[in-house]
């Protein structure tokens, strides 16, 4: 085991897994060398949790030994190294989700010899033991923060290994390539002459299917991030009913009387798999009172920040063509009831009806996709920032290499270059690693992963 400057893995740890909260049941995590033998004390049937076998589950009462207290009747889930989630004897306490029992169990544990785990430990600890590699580990948290089934189906496609399998094969592909490299290099240095050869084709599609993996960085990311849309519009367009119409619920207060929204409302939806925190704002209007100038403010606060604005036109204000935005969906609302010709650059909408509705859905996702990649059924995608600079860093080399091979420079100038490449991709996995990186990676996550 290894210390980082945030963690010390040779301690044994103990965390709540589940969100802190009243709730039915709640599960507690311990993990760590001798964590058996050290919860086992707490347990009115010890020699039961100490003689179970990795993979089993008892029924426990669960006492402060100190005082004899009953604290909760709970099932314990035991897990023998290498088996279970973090490689180490672990336990997972399922106990009732009462906060006051769950500090007191927490307090008995940690009386016991366990200490808190800081964020993402038992996913390092997973790492460490060899369970998961760095995109596996990554996608943990990935999926836990998912905020669409998009979103998730993607991340469980990294957990699932998608991930690790292509950049391991591509990093292969490269190892062939430094192996000849690497081999001519030592007959030079017996003095036996031979004709350069690199396969620059190979290497040319490796560089290509790099890119690729890369380009997929800005798609992960609009589909793990999301995006923030306002509504805006003049006072009664019908920014509060579109706002319904995309809930599929009366969320915000619809009334024919001018100014009912004086301040934004959100909430998070999902259009086409992405996720989407669609604001209503309050109506432009001279205001009449403080509070309503204060909305307003508010909401041109938010239009300024916002990803994509859909304007709504509901009753006879124009929209002068010259001032329209690049990053403003126009619609014309009302189309039900309106008798003038839907101007130019405008999409027609009824929100009493729902005509035209769906154009609208189809227009957001084409503005936000944009040059993003469209994704494919089990495509494999990025959304780390690392992994996308690891890429990058590893396409950089291979087209120095490239290069330095069609100048027809000497080879030890090209086998650097070819190992950085394949360093990079194997930062990306953890196979070459530095124990920053783990401490930045794994610091982010949630306490209890």
């Amino acid at each position: 085991m290894m210390k980082y400057a945030y963690y010390d893995t040779e301690e044994p740890i103990v965390a709540l897994a589940t969100p802190w909260g009243e709730s039915a049941l709640a599960v507690i995590r311990v993990s760590g060398a001798g964590s058996i033998e050290l919860a086992a004390g707490c347990f009115s049937r010890a020699q039961a949790v100490l003689e179970a076998e990795s993979g089993t589950i008892g029924f426990q009462r669960l006492i402060d030994s100190s005082s004899g207290e009953l604290i909760d009747e709970v099932t314990v889930s035991v897990f023998r190294a290498p088996h279970g989630y973090t490689g180490e004897d672990a336990l997972e306490i399922c106990c009732h989700g009462s906060l006051a029992g769950i500090r007191k169990i927490l307090e008995v544990l940690k009386r016991s010899g366990f200490r808190d785990a800081r964020p993402g430990e038992f996913t390092l600890r997973a790492f460490m033991k060899g369970k998961l590699d760095l995109t596996r580990a990554e996608a943990v948290q990935e999926i836990v923060s998912a905020k669409s089934r998009k979103a998730h189906s993607l991340a469980l496609s990294r957990l699932s290994g998608g991930l690790y399998r292509r950049i391991h094969e591509l990093k292969e592909a490269l190892v062939d390539v430094i192996s000849q490299v690497e081999l001519q290099l030592d007959y030079a240095e017996d003095e036996v002459v031979l004709e350069q050869e690199v396969p620059i084709e190979r290497l040319m599609e490796t560089v290509g299917a790099l890119s690729e993996l890369a380009e997929t960085y800005h798609s992960g990311r609009l589909y793990s991030e999301g995006v923030r849309i306002a509504l805006a519009g003049a006072t009664n367009a019908g920014k509060s009913s579109l706002f319904n119409l995309f809930l599929k619920e009366d969320r915000s207060i619809v009334s024919e009387v001018h100014g009912t929204t004086r301040d934004y409302i959100e909430s998070w939806i999902s259009i086409s798999g992405i996720p989407v925190r669609l604001y209503d704002t309050a109506g432009f209007r001279e205001s009449v009172d403080s509070i309503e100038e204060e909305g307003i403010r508010r909401s041109n606060q938010l239009l300024e920040h916002a990803d994509l604005v859909l304007y709504l036109s509901g009753g006879d204000e124009e929209v002068d063509p010259r001032e329209m935005n690049s990053s403003y969906i126009y619609i014309w609302n009302k189309s039900d009831i309106r008798t003038s010709a839907v101007p130019d650059g405008f999409f027609s909408l009824s929100t009493v009806t729902g005509e035209g509705f769906a154009r609208i859905e189809q227009e957001i996702v084409r503005r936000l996709t944009g040059s993003a990649r469209v994704t494919t059924e089990g495509e494999v995608m990025i959304d780390s920032l690392r992994q996308k600079e690891l890429l990058d860093r590893a396409v950089e080399s291979l087209n120095t290499a490239v290069t330095a091979v069609t100048d027809g420079m000497p080879l030890d100038v090209v086998a650097p270059e070819l190992q950085d490449a394949i360093d990079a991709l194997g930062e990306i996995t953890g196979e070459v690693t530095s124990s920053d990186i783990l401490d930045r990676v794994f610091s982010g996550f949630c306490v209890g992963k």
